[in-house]
């Protein structure tokens, strides 16, 4: 770029900043019908807000939770020129999903959902309205339904076992004089989850052998990697979007691309449909594009076509449902792998009910109640997204005794609401036993607000069921089929990752030996 050019784009942007600080510094905020105004955090910057309070050194669920000892349990912070309600209390909470839920239920604009999201055709990013209801009755009555989930069983069992079956063979070729080896489980969680997500969506397995099919999974999975990424990534022009156009980072620009490989491998598995002939209404086991076909009948919604719908909507399911299982799997097996009396503990109760001459079945879990109480536990620790994703006012709201303007954007601190000392005593310890004693009336599915890592409401996740059935089966039969240990007995790192979703930070290795005997793995 020669000098003049640089020139012209410093006054660019020097202009925009002008204008838009003189934009923030005159327009006067609304209080809504004129009633109490809810405190506003220190610190704010001309245009950015409060955003270097949330890129600090803290995560942002913790940055903002510590905020509430000084500002109370709901208060205003500026996501650049964007008002933003911080609610870090389960009565505030309660007070929002019972009285005004519909109130609250729109979603704010932001790039990932105009590029990664098929211009919002994804329903878990698009506003509140007749497209969102209807694509939630679809999902919520036709694929993500407990007729559907008993459907999968098949698919949980095939891959879980399989899954075991695989552990045990690197087990079997790579023990050492101890008769233990060596496994990274995050990958090993992370596959099986995949696996189970693609046979539900796509019909689709990514465990292969061939080599034609080998670049195709390496392709989908850096694509998918990529739109992790980018979903969870901050864009300036989201929170200053009379900055967007300069698309600072370069992020747009990977989301465009970013988008455009996922839209050629989901198209490939619509076209792989109809080429095999595999959108059979007689056929027996569907899957999420099967099912999705025979309700869409190639009509469109919304101005969007059945395509785009089927596409955004499996891209939809994928996002939701590999992440939030993964990353609760890995949290649970970490935390037990440092407190090991809760591990043994959980391997006496699968003992007493399930012996040792077979793996764990869905008709088992009913009776497995520690294993329970240990995923809710590790949900209420280590919810999968910490913040709630973003939603936005669309009617002046009284909310927590003050009136909240249309148009402010809700975070619910779902980290800071978990850890509650007045409803959680000793907030940050593992104990699963809580939930067989002082909290066994209390679930995880939205309806108590103390404890909602799901979310609540209308806009609460849809695939509650299938997580939960997920989670319960899976971590059951991995820790009835093996024992687990830290080298060196040393604790496991619980530090989390920074972003949309808390990920373990670094890998989780544990050393793995099998509990039952050889011919059940074979």
């Amino acid at each position: 770029m020669d000098p003049l050019d640089l020139s012209t784009f410093g006054y660019a942007v020097v202009l925009c900043i002008t204008l838009l600080f003189l934009y923030t510094k005159l327009k006067k905020p609304s209080s809504g019908s004129g009633g109490k105004a809810p405190p506003v955090a220190a610190g704010a910057w001309p245009i950015i807000g409060h955003l270097p309070l949330l890129g600090g050194p803290k995560a942002p669920h913790e940055a903002l939770g510590d905020l509430e000892e000084k500002y109370g349990p709901a208060y205003m912070i500026r996501i650049g020129v964007h008002p933003a309600l911080v609610v870090n209390s389960s009565e505030v909470a309660k007070e929002i999903f019972t009285v005004n839920d519909m109130y609250v239920s729109s979603r704010s604009e932001f790039a990932a959902a105009e590029h990664l999201g098929y211009n919002y055709a994804m329903f878990g990013f698009s506003p509140y309205g007749q497209y969102w209801r209807e694509m939630r009755k679809i999902t919520m009555l036709e694929v993500l339904s407990n007729h559907r989930i008993d459907q999968l069983k098949k698919v949980f069992v095939s891959e879980i076992e399989g899954s075991m079956k695989l552990l045990y063979k690197t087990w079997a070729q790579k023990k050492d004089g101890s008769g233990k080896v060596l496994v990274e489980m995050k990958k090993h969680f992370s596959d099986l989850t995949l696996n189970v997500i693609m046979r539900t969506v796509a019909g689709k397995r990514y465990s292969v052998v061939a080599e034609e099919d080998q670049k195709e999974v390496l392709r989908y999975r850096k694509a998918l990697r990529d739109f992790f990424h980018l979903t969870g990534m901050f864009v300036l022009g989201d929170a200053v979007p009379f900055l967007r156009w300069l698309d600072i980072g370069g992020y747009e620009k990977r989301m465009k691309i970013t988008a455009k490989e996922l839209d050629e491998i989901s198209g490939g598995w619509l076209d792989d449909h109809r080429k095999g002939g595999r959108w059979d209404e007689n056929k027996k086991e569907k899957d999420f594009m099967d099912v999705m076909n025979s309700v869409l009948k190639g009509a469109s919604l919304a101005g969007y076509d059945a395509d785009t719908i089927n596409k955004a909507t499996s891209l939809n399911m994928i996002l939701a449902g590999s992440d939030t299982t993964t990353v609760t799997l890995i949290w649970g097996l970490s935390l037990m792998l440092n407190k090991p009396h809760i591990l043994k503990k959980a391997q006496e109760e699968l003992d007493t009910h399930i012996g040792k001459d077979r793996f764990v079945n869905e008709t088992d879990i009913g009776k497995l109640v520690y294993i329970q109480a240990i995923v809710k536990e590790t949900l209420r620790l280590y919810p999968p997204a910490p913040l709630s994703a973003p939603r936005e006012l669309s009617e002046t709201c009284s909310i927590g005794g003050y009136d909240i303007p249309k148009g402010t954007r809700l975070i619910i601190n779902l980290h800071k609401i978990q850890r509650d000392p007045k409803k959680w005593p000793e907030p940050s310890e593992f104990k699963p036993e809580r939930f067989l004693t002082t909290h066994k009336d209390v679930d995880v599915r939205g309806q108590h607000f103390e404890l909602m890592p799901f979310g609540s409401g209308r806009r609460s996740c849809p695939g509650t069921s299938f997580a939960l059935h997920m989670l319960f089966l899976t971590m059951s039969n991995f820790l009835h089929a093996f024992d687990f240990s830290t080298p060196s007995n040393g604790l496991i790192d619980l530090t989390g990752t920074v972003g949309l979703t808390n990920i373990k930070s670094t890998p989780l290795e544990a050393l793995v030996s099998p509990r039952l005997a050889p011919e059940l793995y074979n």
